[in-house]
């Protein structure tokens, strides 16, 4: 009954899997998640959160968008012909 109680009040809500992780890593999870009273499915959960947020493209693009969306992004006359002069220099065959 006591483990049924734990695990009611826990943070493993939704989908339970098995992951694979480099003894270190792991390791590191379980100090860190000590130091900081995090359970280990509350800690992985967050760090998931976390690298999906930062690694999303829509996300990423979106901030980008808001940063330079109204911002003039013509070359000057000057640096425009500089950079095809450069590109007609390269030899493009390999």
């Amino acid at each position: 009954m006591a483990v049924a109680v734990k695990y009611k009040n826990s943070y493993t809500h939704g989908m339970k899997t098995a992951i694979s992780l480099p003894d270190p890593l792991f390791q590191r999870g379980e100090q860190y998640a000590n130091r900081h009273a995090l359970g280990r499915s509350e800690l992985y959960a967050r760090a998931l959160e976390a690298y999906l947020k930062t690694h999303d493209d829509d996300t990423i693009t979106a901030a980008l968008n808001e940063v330079y969306g109204n911002e003039n992004s013509s070359l000057e006359p000057e640096i425009r012909a500089l950079s095809l002069e450069a590109l007609r220099a390269q030899d493009w065959a390999g």
